[in-house]
């Protein structure tokens, strides 16, 4: 007997939506929007918009303003530099953990994901190499057996993703991204746990200093010349 799909509720469809608009600019950094609006053009009744919209502001992707409606929220240094010392604080000990005890064949999808990453470069295909990005990094989070650090890291990313916020063709090329990956997946399926964690912490810092670099450029805000100095990450 087969087995039937899972069903999609309203508001995940809802939040689903608002999401993707969210992070493809469609609905734009600071503008303003009421939940009676978004629930008209979405053909849906308030309470699943109102349900999203809650999800969203908790991933730090709006902010409700009383009596007003929903600000879509912009990135900023700050934004970028908490984010990426929860992931530092989450991933890292991921990767050390995966090279320890993923299984054989979390090993085997590891190596196919980072491969995947490749075709995407070839074909200089973002959105695809982006979808591909977080698979690998889920995947790694995911050897711990614990869903809701994956959905964290998840939510995470979503803040810096928000309004096209990527180094990708900005700040290094789309191979470079692609060609820091491989070592991490490299360390890990050699059981290396010093190394997959030393090489995700490289990563994660390079990723961060450019991001902030690049947003500071946008908003006049200063980016830090050196950082984490005072992040330690257990491994």
């Amino acid at each position: 007997m087969m087995s039937m799909p899972p069903r999609v509720s309203t508001t995940d469809r809802v939040h689903a939506q608002l999401r993707e608009e969210i992070m493809t600019g469609q609905l734009a950094g600071g503008s303003l929007h009421s939940i009676y609006g978004l629930a008209e053009r979405l053909g849906v009744s308030r309470t699943p918009v109102r349900d999203a919209v809650l999800r969203l502001a908790d991933a730090g992707m709006v902010t409700i303003e009383r009596n007003r409606g929903v600000r879509i929220r912009g990135v900023g240094v700050h934004d970028i530099r908490e984010v990426f010392e929860a992931r530092l604080l989450l991933e890292v000990p991921a990767a050390a953990h995966a090279a320890r005890h993923g299984s054989e064949q979390l090993l085997r999808e590891l190596t196919e994901r980072v491969e995947a990453l490749t075709g995407a470069v070839d074909h200089h295909d973002e959105r695809e190499f982006t979808r591909l990005d977080r698979d690998l990094h889920r995947a790694i989070v995911l050897s711990t057996g614990n869903e809701r650090l994956a959905e964290l890291v998840d939510s995470l990313r979503d803040t810096t993703q928000a309004h096209g916020v990527s180094t990708i063709d900005r700040s290094r090329s789309i191979r470079d991204v692609q060609v820091e990956h491989v070592p991490i997946v490299e360390a890990i399926v050699a059981r290396n746990a010093d190394a997959a964690a030393a090489l995700m912490r490289d990563h994660l810092v390079t990723t961060a200093l450019l991001l902030m670099r690049q947003v500071a450029a946008g908003t006049g805000e200063t980016a830090p010349d050196a950082w984490p100095s005072h992040l330690v990450t257990v491994e």
